[in-house]
């Protein structure tokens, strides 16, 4: 079976290949071809913001398809037709081949998405769709052409599921706009099932924004109508983006562009009095605000705003609060503590240095934690009779390295420390409940950990604002509090 890695840096479609040999081969002309069109067709997109694009559906021809096919992970679960990465690999060329005949014959129909579902923090449960390696593949040539026209036009506020961008940077300029802002207010607000209520026809009027080719955009749209299979029964769809598909996150992105980001950056800032900065990963967001009365009128000019394209606020998940360093001023003169909020997995609170100043600290939220060692006990419980311990073990050892590298923040030592002693006493219990006899005692098992050590707690992300880089901060706490009104969208 070949290998392959990704030897382009640029939209990953060079791909290099290692036969039964070892000899390394390089597809030079996809290489070659594809990142020059894709190129350019980025440079006309930054040349002319305006630009409708017309011509964009010749370029899933086989080369890139077959580019697109070994960026997919290969021990992901198969779609309804119970295909797996293996089995399409045999015959790629052929299956290629065939498929690109039948998307110029309009023959081509993606498959219903196989719908299953994965624990929510608030005891729901999430739904995502699992594509057949087909339809992955189709995806994965409309994600990379509409990321090289839409990666120009996608404004610096978003960071969820783009190129070189990832939540640690969202937070550092969270932290940045508080610690060095005059920030006062914090509009915290969650959008009710978002992928699951996206309006298509809505969508399909930001992407004619940009996109004017008719086969692409058709594409899309039986992308969009395949429907759903849950328990052998097919349900139709009218709207909402299944998560888990290539392209999905890459559509909500594009939605919630013209929705949010340019709506904001581009026609309310413009009408603010006081400092505001907006902070969006995916459908996650946070907006810090001077001004009280421009947080407040700002949340209610968002509900109308969201109203327009089908979507709405979770009222439960969603408030306007008081927070920053002149409330935490005052908070520490009245003896009372400030109120915190949730982003991306961490609790965002008010706290202080070992001088007395402020300092805006994070710490796992504790919804989050209870979920992650849920799941780890559960895990636990399964595979200690499943495998041996000497197969399990190193997969427990990633799992500790990607929780730390992901929690890993400044100020979160605690709570990572927590959920290490846990996961230590957890791994004992359930390794001595292979059967009925104990395997060890504490001292066995500490001693084990010597000679098998699992990762300890570590910092990975340095997110605290330096107080050489601070400064002062001279803006008054009221500046920009009168009355304001915000004229309509598009």
């Amino acid at each position: 079976m070949k290998k392959q890695s990704n030897v382009c840096g640029a939209k990953g479609l060079a791909v290099m290949q290692r036969d039964e040999k070892g000899t390394l081969t390089i597809q030079a002309e996809v290489e070659s071809i594809m990142v020059t069109k894709l190129s350019s067709i980025t440079k006309r997109a930054r040349g002319n913001p305006k630009e409708q694009f017309t011509s964009l559906a010749h370029l899933l021809n086989e080369d890139f398809l077959k580019g697109c096919f070994w960026e997919l992970k290969r021990d992901k679960a198969s779609g309804i037709d119970g295909v797996r990465f293996e089995d399409y690999e045999v015959n790629l060329g052929e299956n290629l081949k065939d498929l690109v005949v039948r998307m110029k014959t309009w023959r081509y129909k993606p498959k219903p998405v196989r719908r299953a579902y994965i624990p929510k923090p608030d005891g729901t449960e999430r739904p995502l769709g699992i594509l057949v390696i087909e339809d992955k593949v189709v995806q994965m040539g409309i994600k990379k052409i509409l990321e090289a026209i839409y990666e120009v036009d996608f404004q610096d506020v978003s960071y969820g599921f783009r190129p070189n961008r990832n939540c640690h940077q969202a937070l550092n300029v969270v932290d940045k706009a508080i610690m060095t802002k005059p920030t006062n207010w914090v509009v915290d607000m969650d959008i009710e099932k978002f992928f699951d209520t996206i309006d298509h026809k809505k969508l399909m009027e930001c992407l004619k924004a940009r996109i004017k080719d008719t086969s692409l955009l058709r594409l899309i749209v039986r992308f969009l109508k395949a429907g759903v299979m849950e328990e052998g029964k097919f349900i139709q769809t009218d709207k909402g983006t299944p998560q888990g598909g290539n392209l999905s996150p890459l559509l909500a992105n594009i939605y919630l562009h013209y929705i949010l980001d340019d709506w904001f950056t581009n026609q309310l800032k413009s009408q603010l009095k006081g400092y505001a900065q907006l902070v969006r990963y995916a459908d996650d967001f946070v907006i810090c605000f001077q001004s009280k009365t421009e947080a407040k009128v700002f949340s209610q000019a968002l509900k109308t705003r969201l109203a327009e394209f089908g979507l709405s606020i979770a009222e439960g998940k969603s408030r306007v609060i008081e927070f920053g360093r002149y409330v935490w001023e005052k908070a520490q003169r009245s003896g009372r503590k400030p109120q915190t909020f949730d982003f991306l997995g961490f609790t965002h609170y008010c706290d202080k240095t070992r001088n007395g100043k402020f300092k805006l600290g994070r710490k796992t939220a504790r919804v989050k934690l209870i979920q992650k060692m849920k799941a780890m006990n559960i895990w636990l419980k399964g595979v200690r009779n499943a495998v041996k311990l000497r197969q399990w073990w190193p997969i427990l050892t990633m799992k500790l390295t990607g929780h730390f590298r992901y929690y890993g923040v400044s100020g979160n030592s605690y709570a990572m420390r927590t959920f290490y002693s846990q996961t230590i006493k957890l791994a004992y219990k359930w390794i001595n409940r292979r059967s009925q006899k104990k395997s060890y005692n504490w001292v066995q098992f500490n001693r084990f950990l010597q000679f098998n050590p699992l990762p300890k707690p570590k910092i990975y992300h340095q997110l605290y604002t330096l107080s050489s880089y601070l400064g002062r901060i001279t803006e008054e706490p009221n500046v920009g509090n009168p009355q304001v009104r915000f004229c309509e969208g598009y």
